[in-house]
């Protein structure tokens, strides 16, 4: 999830510009092209990706979805934490039927994906899993991409664009601007910001190791984590259960427990991500035609117009805040997640 530091520093600037709906802000957009809404799958079934591909980039065999024209402009979509490719099972073909190329790997130690090498540390800093995402270009002879994420997936995306703004022909980041600050994650945060981070100082115990070690406990707790942070989303047990088995992956534990102890100076990462690392300690600017969207009932997300890391996007900019959605806007709403996307590709 978001750094809790970008979330304090956002409290208290009120409400700002209003929560809009899609519709609104499309009003004017004369270059803007209408995404359709997601075909209904039959009664009693879910979408689906398909048969799924695998490819060997960097440490990992990354299984990803592919959808829409081998030849078409890419677009790199990112889930975050508890979460999976799944969020993006109704985005993607709405960006296949434009005629993108839309690639929806599963992050280290989610899904499929898998680590080559049994010694390689089932480590996850921030510039690790954006450099797995790198490598996964690379493998796919994907020169540039539009990137698209939320959570730990607007992260990696940020990342990506402020190092190896090359490799990136626009984003969309759920959030604004997440590149964790790992010396200012050392102060505490207020009490509102703590609270919701309840998850991270329970993975910071060995009560809370033990919990996320143990299949079904962790499978429960994530299950609460969505009813949080995404509280007008209803979702049914399919749906839960069709992403949960991305959480049965043998290094999930080891990888999420890394990412969030890491996060707040439990643990050190390896040395050869040390250089990249420094970089992000200075908080580099993303300069990349951006879009950043606000889910409005998002916890993690605090009112505003986005003005509290605006300094950080030098490119072309747009921010949106759409209304009654939370956590998982991609699943949640997916026509306007992907209208993000064909509008930050024209920015």
């Amino acid at each position: 999830m978001i750094d809790r530091r970008t979330f304090s520093k956002a409290v208290g600037l009120g409400t700002g510009a209003a929560a809009a709906s899609l519709t609104g802000l499309q009003s004017g957009a004369a270059a803007a092209t209408p995404v359709p809404s997601a075909p209904a799958p039959g009664p009693g079934a879910l979408a689906d990706f398909g048969t799924l591909k695998h490819v060997r980039a960097g440490v990992l065999d990354v299984a990803y979805a592919e959808a829409g024209p081998a030849h078409g402009p890419v677009v790199i979509c990112l889930h975050g934490w508890p979460y999976d490719i799944h969020s993006f099972v109704d985005v993607a073909p709405l960006l296949a039927d434009l005629g993108y190329r839309v690639i929806v790997p599963y992050l280290r130690g989610h899904g499929g994906t898998r680590f080559l090498s049994r010694n390689t540390p089932r480590s996850a800093e921030q510039s690790a899993v954006a450099l797995d995402i790198v490598a996964l270009m690379d493998a796919l002879k994907i020169d540039k991409a539009v990137l698209a994420g939320f959570d730990w997936g607007s992260r990696t995306a940020d990342i990506i664009a402020a190092l190896w703004p090359e490799r990136v022909k626009a984003l969309v980041s759920t959030g604004g601007y997440l590149i964790t600050n790992r010396k200012a994650q050392l102060a505490p945060a207020a009490p509102a910001v703590e609270h919701n981070w309840w998850y991270q100082w329970y993975f910071a115990t060995e009560r809370g190791k033990q919990a996320l070690e143990d299949v079904d406990q962790r499978i429960a707790l994530c299950r609460y984590v969505w009813t949080l942070v995404s509280p007008n989303w209803a979702f049914d047990d399919a749906t839960f259960q069709r992403t949960a088995e991305a959480f049965r992956n043998p290094d999930y534990a080891a990888v999420v427990l890394f990412n969030y102890r890491w996060r707040i100076g439990l643990v050190e990462g390896e040395r050869r991500y040390d250089r990249y690392e420094r970089q992000l300690a200075a908080q580099p600017p993303v300069g990349v035609p951006t879009i950043t969207l606000d889910p409005a009932l998002d916890p993690f997300t605090a009112p505003g117009d986005g003005s509290a890391y605006r300094d950080h996007f030098t490119g072309p900019y747009e921010h949106r805040t759409i209304a009654d959605i939370g956590h998982n806007l991609p699943q949640e709403a997916p026509a306007v997640f992907a209208q993000a996307v064909v509008d930050a590709d024209r920015l």
